[in-house]
């Protein structure tokens, strides 16, 4: 493997901590891109990674993007993100939650955790036995807090409708076509807020049996994974892995709209232009996805500050992205350059890197 700061995604990351505890066989890998604006915030990926090399990859790329998604969200948090690497059979035990919350609280405060793919509610309970700079726990009452996922899904949600109001002059998503790769806790969540509001589905998961049944109760269609980017629909929402725009995949697409709630959805920087080219209005992801860590800020800092933010005071902020979207998709119009440079250099200003 090439030596760290020579991969493509080292991105004059602060810190990067590679935590092996034998014990409890914890391996896990702790980015910090930017602590500019605040102690950096992201999730933990629960993941196997066949070639651990793309573990590295993944967490350079998921808390650079964590920069600049709290950033783009007004948050006082910088940027940072976790792996812990899963075995074959994904096994996790008490043992290695706590020595990787042992990890987390040896760096003092400048990575705050919180759920992400993998990692549950119970997990990061588990965690926070061990430290206190873990948010995404349960809320009492009206309380923020607890699983992220709903207020992400909320926020895609919105940034959808804004996209097929700005693109195709729709007021209302009643009909409009959207095709959801990914439909776990976030994709499931945000076809049922869109399937409430009319919108037609095509749905497509690797838990074939899930989209099923999903696909069941909302009155969706089905298509398998291969086929899903593909579908002809009014918008392309990828909710599941990263990397999944390139060059193959953009000249295949069939929908004038890519708005949805994966990370890193381009494989490449230059991926953003290919879309561009075809006239495809792309939301990024970093700025649609971004209503899970205001929630998970929001009660990270209601706790510290010993203060109470309630669930309608989440949604407020979180209904602010669709205006950030329009200022974007508005001067990438007016100046020619594409959604996604522009909001990274938005993003790298304001962490002082611009």
């Amino acid at each position: 493997m090439s030596a760290l700061w020579d991969l493509p995604d080292y991105d004059d990351h602060e810190v990067v901590h590679f935590v092996r505890d034998h014990a409890s066989g914890l391996s896990a890998i702790i980015a910090l891109h930017s602590t500019h604006l605040g102690p950096a915030a992201g999730g933990t990926r629960f993941w196997h990674y066949a070639d651990k090399t793309n573990a590295v990859k993944d967490v350079l790329r998921l808390s650079r993007g964590m920069s600049y998604k709290n950033a783009m969200a007004g948050l006082p948090m910088g940027g940072g993100k976790a792996v812990i690497l899963a075995d074959e059979d994904r096994t996790k035990t008490p043992a290695m939650l706590a020595a990787f919350g042992d990890a987390v609280e040896r760096l003092g405060g400048r990575y705050v955790t919180a759920e992400d793919v993998g990692i549950s509610v119970a997990d990061m309970q588990a965690v926070a036995e061990r430290t206190s700079f873990v948010s995404g726990l349960p809320a009492e009452g009206d309380n923020a807090g607890g699983d992220p996922g709903p207020f992400t899904a909320f926020g895609i949600f919105l940034g959808i409708q804004a996209a097929a109001k700005f693109k195709l002059g729709r007021d209302s998503m009643d009909g409009v076509h959207v095709a959801i790769q990914g439909t776990g806790s976030v994709g499931g969540r945000l076809a049922r807020l869109l399937a409430k509001d009319g919108a037609k589905l095509t749905l497509a998961d690797i838990d074939a049996d899930g989209a099923n049944d999903l696909a069941s109760e909302l009155g969706a269609e089905i298509v398998s994974t291969d086929e899903i980017m593909q579908v002809e629909c009014d918008v392309f929402s990828p909710n599941a892995l990263g990397g999944v725009l390139d060059d193959a995949s953009i000249a295949a697409l069939r929908s004038p709209i890519v708005a949805g709630g994966a990370n890193n959805q381009l494989a490449r920087p230059e991926h953003g232009k290919l879309l561009a080219q075809r006239e495809i209005l792309y939301a990024p992801d970093y700025v649609i996805n971004a209503g899970g860590i205001i929630s998970v800020a929001s009660e990270y800092f209601a706790k510290t500050e010993n203060r109470e933010v309630d669930v309608a005071e989440v949604r407020e902020r979180i209904a602010e992205i669709p205006g950030r979207l329009v200022s974007i998709w508005e001067e990438a119009a007016s100046s020619g350059r594409t959604s996604a440079e522009i909001a990274d250099a938005r993003a790298q200003e304001l962490i002082g890197r611009g």
